[in-house]
């Protein structure tokens, strides 16, 4: 319940209905609404992370097909979320090291073609973020209608435009 609709729309007797719990459970166990979406955020957070460490390093084609995976699992989840993210108090700052994450695990993985001057690495950074970011997943398959496999080739193809590959 707490991740299906935007967090604003969500209460804690919606959330207690949804675990098939008491409102008081949901209170004893994770004391705020804040509290129960921290604990759902931290859930997805691990479940992100296990599918982007099979991401193989120097591989774009495979770093894609990841994300499109994980973006399929989650993409409308996050994008209603970073929405909100104005209305989300203290959550929002999960946001802001979720992108964070992001942008490391772009490093990581694109390692090999980054350039190595500061000011050129960060704009090849910046455009892989662009690139691969939930929002433009979000154009190309909410959007504009593409399906899975068209909405990975575009974003496999910006990543390659960056890297020059």
């Amino acid at each position: 319940m707490l991740l299906a609709q935007p967090y604003e729309e969500v209460t804690l007797a919606d959330i207690a209905t949804g675990a098939e719990v008491s409102h008081q459970t949901v209170l004893n166990h994770y004391a705020s609404k804040e509290g129960a979406a921290s604990a759902a955020i931290e859930l997805l957070r691990s479940e992100t992370e296990g599918l982007r460490t099979s991401a193989r390093r120097g591989d774009p084609t495979h770093a894609v097909e990841v994300l499109a995976e994980q973006y399929e699992r989650f993409g409308d989840l996050n994008v209603r979320w970073a929405m909100s993210a104005e209305r989300l108090g203290r959550l929002a700052a999960l946001l802001d090291h979720a992108r964070a994450a992001h942008r490391t695990w772009l490093e990581e993985v694109f390692e090999p073609y980054l350039p190595s001057a500061p000011a050129d690495r960060r704009r090849s950074l910046n455009a892989l973020h662009a690139a691969t970011d939930v929002y433009t997943w979000k154009l190309l398959r909410r959007d504009l209608g593409l399906s899975r496999p068209e909405t990975t080739h575009t974003m496999t193809a910006l990543v390659r435009g960056v890297l020059n590959t």
